[in-house]
């Protein structure tokens, strides 16, 4: 059984998760969570901001998609996806196409160069991990695999977002 406390005041408080085998920090694990993951995204983001960075990964996986679900997805008002979409077909990243099922609207489609972008940043963002690896103890390497399964489930879909499904 799991049983949370705060430790310092609430404001700037310590989270400790309690558990049969033994504590776990939330607040300093959500730290390195975050320093982390920006130290990932701080290579060259191929002129995009991370907005437009998780949108163009979003058509790619999701697409091709209405620029309506692309903003619900994504969380953003329309008139900013508007912005957003301009951009990345300026770069040429993505292109508007008709949709089949609607004359009067359009989709929007990745690129190859859209796909490749993206392919080449996941591999310069893997080869840093990598080598950010090696810095770590074999021991601290295979806490870090034992980890894995449940970084994975907590980076998982957001069951309370219907965003995320």
């Amino acid at each position: 059984m799991a049983r949370e406390t705060t430790i310092g005041s609430p404001a700037v408080g310590t989270s400790v998760m309690e558990t049969e085998s033994g504590a776990v920090d939330v607040t300093r694990l959500r730290v390195a969570i975050a320093r982390l993951s920006r130290r990932l995204r701080r290579h060259e983001l191929a002129g995009l901001t991370p907005t437009q960075l998780a949108a163009l990964s979003t058509v790619e996986r999701s697409g091709p998609l209405r620029l309506g679900d692309l903003a619900a997805a994504e969380g953003i008002a329309p008139s900013t996806l508007t912005r957003l979409v301009a951009v990345l077909e300026e770069l040429g990243y993505v292109q508007r196409c008709a949709d089949p099922k609607d004359a009067r609207a359009s989709t929007l489609a990745i690129t190859p160069m859209g796909h490749e972008t993206l392919e080449r940043l996941r591999e310069e963002g893997t080869a840093l991990l990598t080598q950010s690896l090696m810095l770590l103890t074999p021991e601290q390497r295979a806490a870090l695999a034992a980890a894995v399964p449940a970084l994975e489930q907590l980076a998982g879909p957001d069951q309370a977002d219907p965003r995320s499904r």
